[in-house]
């Protein structure tokens, strides 16, 4: 297992998966995002400079965190079986779900809700994200929730009409959708009655527990600064958004 300590100038691997604004590569192969530039801003007050971002499937990045394959990973919402497998920093982001659907949305699927009472209409979501749980305590059936290991093949199965909605984060599919313009998509963003915004957090592994606590407070004194609020609005994140976990 990776137990470098908090001063040794090992590789500093971080777990990610393609989900702008969060974590994206350029057309150059860079990978940036939001995560991405958080993370390393920190590490680089607590010097760890030599940041790694390994590219994996959402389902293995806590399993990748246990066995060592990365330190740390991409934000992630914190959930009681989550904290079975990992540690969390604190809150790097507050977000509202939302449908990525098709231009005009013809189903009129405004949220959970309309999804689970609407008897042909058919959901997208990840496996292990929490918004395949929120659509089950919903009420859709499994009979019409499709699983899929990445964004853009969920995001593509709502182009090509083989699923009518797109369960995610609201800002995940305002960037797929500002990176894929010429797909009739829009968004349809899940009401705070309905599902109120979650807060999400870097993952550390059990045993690095001294790590994570060092990470933390650099990253408390970087949060809500105006380096990191003018980093955050380069990804579409407005100051009232960066508010929530400030403080």
């Amino acid at each position: 297992m990776l137990r470098c300590a908090i001063s040794a100038k090992c590789t500093m691997k971080f777990g990610f998966l393609i989900e702008p604004p969060f974590n994206f590569r350029l057309a150059d192969g860079t990978v940036t995002g939001c995560d991405v530039e958080l993370a390393k801003a920190v590490l680089a007050t607590i010097g760890e400079a030599a940041f790694e971002p390994v590219e994996t499937e959402f389902a293995e990045l806590l399993p990748g965190l246990a066995s060592g394959r990365w330190r740390m990973t991409t934000g992630l919402f914190v959930t009681e079986e989550r904290k079975k497998i990992a540690i969390f920093s604190r809150p790097v982001w507050a977000l509202a779900d939302g449908l990525l659907v098709r231009k005009g949305n013809p189903k009129s699927l405004t949220g959970y809700r309309a999804i689970a009472g609407n008897s042909i209409a058919l959901v997208a979501v990840i496996r292990g994200q929490v918004q395949h749980d929120a659509a089950v305590q919903f009420g859709v059936p499994a009979t019409r929730i499709r699983i899929f290991e990445t964004y853009s093949e969920a995001a593509e199965a709502v182009a090509q009409g083989t699923v009518d909605a797109y369960a995610s984060v609201a800002r995940s599919h305002l960037a797929f959708r500002e990176q894929r313009p010429e797909l009739d998509l829009e968004v349809a963003r899940v009401s705070a009655a309905e599902k109120e915004p979650a807060f999400g957090c870097f993952a550390f592994a059990k045993h690095d527990d001294a790590f994570r606590q060092a990470f933390d407070r650099a990253l408390a004194e970087y949060l809500g600064s105006r380096a990191h609020r003018a980093m955050m609005a380069r990804y579409g994140f407005r100051d009232d958004e960066i508010d929530l976990i400030v403080g």
